[in-house]
Parts: C-alpha cells; sequence; structure tokens
C-alpha cells in the first residue's frame, strides 16, 4: 500500500489528475448543476455535490495513472 501511496501522490500524477479533474468535473458541474448556477440557487447539499464531482475524476484518473506506472514495473517514459 505504501508504495502505491507513493506513486499516487507524485507530482506528475497530481498534475495529471488535476487536469483531468478540472476538464471532466466542470463539464459534469455544468450538467448536472447548470440550472442552480444559472439562477444562483446553490445550497450546502449542492456545494458538496459539485465538491465531489471533482473528486470522483481526480479519484479515478489518479487510480488508472498508478496501475498504470505499475504494470510498467515503474518504468517511466517521456
Amino acid at each position: 500500500m505504501t508504495a502505491w501511496l507513493e506513486i499516487a501522490t507524485e507530482r506528475s500524477v497530481c498534475t495529471r489528475a488535476a487536469n483531468t479533474a478540472m476538464v471532466v468535473g466542470s463539464l459534469l458541474v455544468v450538467v448536472n448543476h447548470g440550472d442552480a448556477l444559472i439562477t444562483l440557487d446553490i445550497d450546502v447539499k449542492a456545494l458538496i455535490q459539485i465538491c465531489l464531482t471533482y473528486l470522483v475524476p481526480y479519484a479515478v484518473s489518479t487510480y488508472a495513472s498508478v496501475e498504470a506506472i505499475r504494470g510498467l514495473g515503474g518504468q517511466r517514459g517521456i
């Protein structure tokens, strides 16, 4: 588990996951909460849901990156 976390916290993995979360999360927020954003009707529940909407693609990207790196035996390509 420690090795998995070391890879998951590498700068390149975190950067890739953050970029993915920003793009995918933003699209999902617009799809799922666009009407509330337009009317500025954002309550605490919607705010929590929006945060989770960004967290999910971050977690999926991190998981995929770590597993890909582990599948390569830890080798890093350019």
